[in-house]
């Protein structure tokens, strides 16, 4: 996928393509923003691509960028549901969901395509969740 594809299949997700404008336009789009972006984005664009929108943000250079890559990599974080993007966003002043009286806003989920894996992944953990609370 090029970088033009990975871009246009993110800007799907109004979400993401507010994310992206954001960016585009070096606005501060807070740690929790940058996360999210993290999280969704490593799954279409190339690590330097990724980076180098996270470097627009006013706040955040290179070496912070892929730090949080890094990290968000190491730890294979999944993409966040709504209900913690919402929580995050209360934790700061840029609103990551544009829309977030829409209860079907910020899901990502819903507008994008992940690779199988993540979704192996999410019904892993809630099968998980679900035997943990059977056996209290």
């Amino acid at each position: 996928m090029t970088r033009n594809d990975a871009i246009a299949e993110l800007r799907k997700d109004p979400m993401m393509a507010h994310l992206l404008d954001a960016l585009e336009h070096g606005r501060d789009i807070g740690h929790y923003g940058r996360l999210v972006f993290t999280m969704v984005a490593r799954h279409f664009l190339e690590e330097d691509d990724l980076v180098e929108y996270l470097c627009r943000d006013k706040d955040c250079d290179e070496t912070k960028a892929r730090a949080l890559l890094k990290q968000v990599q190491a730890r294979d974080y999944n993409p966040p549901r709504r209900e913690r993007i919402i929580e995050w966003m209360q934790q700061q002043g840029f609103p990551i969901c544009p829309d977030a009286d829409n209860p079907d806003a910020c899901n990502v989920y819903r507008d994008l395509k992940f690779p199988h894996e993540i979704y192996d992944n999410i019904t892993q953990y809630r099968e998980a969740q679900v035997e943990a609370e059977a056996n209290r």
